[in-house]
């Protein structure tokens, strides 16, 4: 029987191939395009190069060439999360017991794919549509792992949908505007730190999904034919996540344990960057910017039955907004072969290693990327680009509760983190 492709089989598509694990703040996506990956996206807001500026800027689809402009790219994202416990304790051994490894590296391969489509209706306006993945994480240790009752498994996937249009207002002045449809599915999976030997194989399982809408905006300056200026703004979204808890405990009888519908509200953060592109001759090009996300909306996720609106198992955050800065440049070494090169630093936001999670263990963390763009024809480009991400270590000393308030286990221990990204991505207009 055919099926019928709707926006929700839209979104589960990319993310079957998203896996996705975040390596900017929090759990962030940067890799949006794969021509900024060789620079550590600075500068991103400012350049406009290809179609991938539909989500940096969208004022910057008025500089793309006339005609249709597609780019598609792909990073592949390999992640090394390694934990070593430091002393977690327990209250009691035999009736609420510790897992008994550090659980593997909880990383791994992802797929984090991307498109764009933009189109110039005349010399003032140009309309384009991105899809790409905005938010995710991916993190899965081995169930044996010691901190599993704090969280074993955590899957985010946020896939963006994002219709634009910018207005070349005059040759200094360009704006743009877009609407972002975006779908977020969270999952999460931890053990349960009671009933004695059962405490190794008993789990709870909650998953919830749902769609929502906001905006985005752009402004570029154009104050020099050497100089362009670069703000933009990203707006919070709000999900009303709503699905299925699940336990493999059927005779505590806890509501707190019941297999049962469920509610959540999570909220993504507005962000928001000022970025700089400023050209020394017809070699060099310098990219800065300065960028913040606000972090601090992420608070903490408190799942509810779907139909009373008890609240049952939460998940606490307690985030801070963060800053990120990036330099980066440009060489274009002949009419075919550009080289990019990058670095930024990024800040976490989380505030104590009280608050960092098992399955989100975010650090400051400092990126080295280079990259090179070929001009394979007139109307075709291929860009490629490397980054490695320094995370600095950093430890956490997280309570497991049950019921909430009552402490059971600290989970204490330091992790070292590292990420590589090799992204690809391929330009043509016609």
């Amino acid at each position: 029987m055919q099926g019928k492709f709707t926006p929700r089989l839209l979104a589960v598509l990319i993310a079957t191939a998203v896996s996705g694990s975040a390596f900017a703040s929090g759990f962030a996506l940067q890799n949006l395009t794969g021509s900024g990956n060789g620079n550590a996206f600075a500068g991103a807001a400012a350049t406009a190069e290809d179609a991938g500026t539909i989500m940096w800027n969208p004022a910057g689809m008025s500089f793309l060439p006339k005609g249709h402009n597609i780019s598609v790219a792909g990073t592949l994202l390999y992640r090394d999360i390694n934990y070593s416990d430091r002393g977690s304790t327990t209250v009691n051994a035999g009736l609420f017991p510790l897992g008994t490894t550090d659980g593997g590296n909880a990383g791994g391969l992802s797929l984090i794919p991307a498109g764009y489509w933009a189109y110039g209706i005349n010399d003032q306006l140009t309309v384009g549509i991105g899809i790409a993945p905005t938010f995710g994480n991916k993190t899965e240790y081995d169930f044996d792992f010691v901190g599993r009752n704090a969280g074993h498994f955590a899957e985010i996937t946020q896939i963006n949908i994002n219709p634009s249009i910018a207005w070349k207002l005059n040759e200094k002045v360009l704006l743009g505007f877009g609407i972002d449809i975006a779908h977020n599915e969270t999952h999460f999976r931890q053990g349960l730190a009671f009933l004695g030997a059962a405490a190794t194989t008993n789990h709870l399982d909650a998953k919830g999904d749902d769609w929502a809408i906001g905006w985005n905006a752009g402004l570029m300056f154009q104050l020099t034919p050497s100089t362009r200026i670069g703000v933009s703004y990203r707006s919070e979204l709000e999900f009303n996540l709503e699905g299925r808890q699940r336990t493999s405990v059927t005779d505590f009888g806890s509501p707190l344990l019941a297999n049962q519908d469920i509610k959540a509200k999570l909220k993504t953060p507005a962000s928001a960057s000022l970025a700089v592109s400023h050209k020394l001759d017809d070699k060099w090009e310098m990219l800065g910017d300065i960028g913040w996300t606000d972090w601090s909306v992420v608070d903490v996720l408190q799942m509810k039955n779907k139909d009373t609106g008890a609240n049952l198992n939460g998940l606490s955050y307690n985030f801070k907004d963060t800053w990120r800065i990036g330099v980066g440049a440009n060489y274009q070494y002949n009419n075919a072969w550009k080289f990019r090169f990058g670095i930024a630093h990024d800040k976490a936001p989380v505030k104590h290693a009280e608050d960092r999670t098992m399955t989100l263990p975010d650090s400051d963390r400092t990126w080295l990327s280079f990259g090179v763009k070929y001009q394979i024809s007139p109307k075709s480009s291929l860009d490629v680009g490397y980054t490695h991400i320094f995370f600095d270590k950093e430890k956490t000393a997280r309570a497991v509760e049950f019921p909430a308030g009552t402490v059971r286990q600290v989970i204490n221990g330091e992790w070292n983190n590292s990420v590589d990204s090799l992204a690809f991505q391929f330009n043509h207009n016609f």
